[in-house]
């Protein structure tokens, strides 16, 4: 088991990817939150069976799979939906997370999301390295990658933005990535 569990957070377009890669590079290990809950998503039924029951029977397919636009149309467009959605997904990574950590015999694993305290993962680490971008940078990484509108971006950042904790963790150090600031010499001195 890993000695520290250190959070990559941020918003979507900040570059917690970015981050995430330079450490798996390094050769840490780097649990990714959305690709995880994705995979866990599609392998458990009793997810889809809440899905369709709690947001909305039309975001799962005829074949059992998720609608995965439709889904976001929803739960992007609705903040009930969007927290509903959470609840349901949010427990199953957290388990997933902790067998994750459990496995890792490094020193020191990090966990990327851009979701650190609505999950209450914030309460599973360390230390949180927050990556910050500006809105209008963030926007334009998120349109030129995912194909998505204007419009489309600026409801997923308002989603992710919108939740304030009771309390922050109490240990956060930020990482600039606002296409100025070299991003590794940061990580490596946070490494120190």
């Amino acid at each position: 088991m890993s000695e520290k569990l250190i959070a990559i957070c941020g918003g979507i377009g900040s570059g917690k990817s970015v981050v995430s890669h330079c450490l798996l590079a390094m050769g840490y290990p780097v649990y990714d939150c959305d690709r995880n809950a994705k995979k866990l998503m599609d392998c458990d039924r009793a997810i889809c069976n809440r899905i369709a029951d709690e947001i909305a029977e039309d975001a799962i397919g005829h074949d059992g799979s998720i609608n995965r636009s439709r889904l976001s149309e929803i739960v992007f467009a609705d903040a009930d939906a969007l927290s509903r959605l959470n609840r349901i997904v949010h427990g199953a990574v957290r388990d997933d997370l902790r067998r994750w950590v459990a496995s890792q015999r490094t020193p020191l694993a990090f966990v990327e999301t851009a979701i650190l305290y609505e999950s209450r993962l914030d309460r599973e680490v360390d230390e949180v390295w927050e990556v910050c971008a500006p809105s209008e940078i963030r926007l334009e990484r998120v349109m030129r990658r995912s194909g998505l509108t204007e419009e489309q971006v600026l409801a997923r950042m308002s989603a992710q933005d919108s939740f304030v904790p009771e309390k922050y963790h109490q240990c956060v150090k930020s990482i600039i990535n606002d296409g100025c600031a070299p991003v590794l010499p940061q990580i490596e001195h946070l490494l120190k």
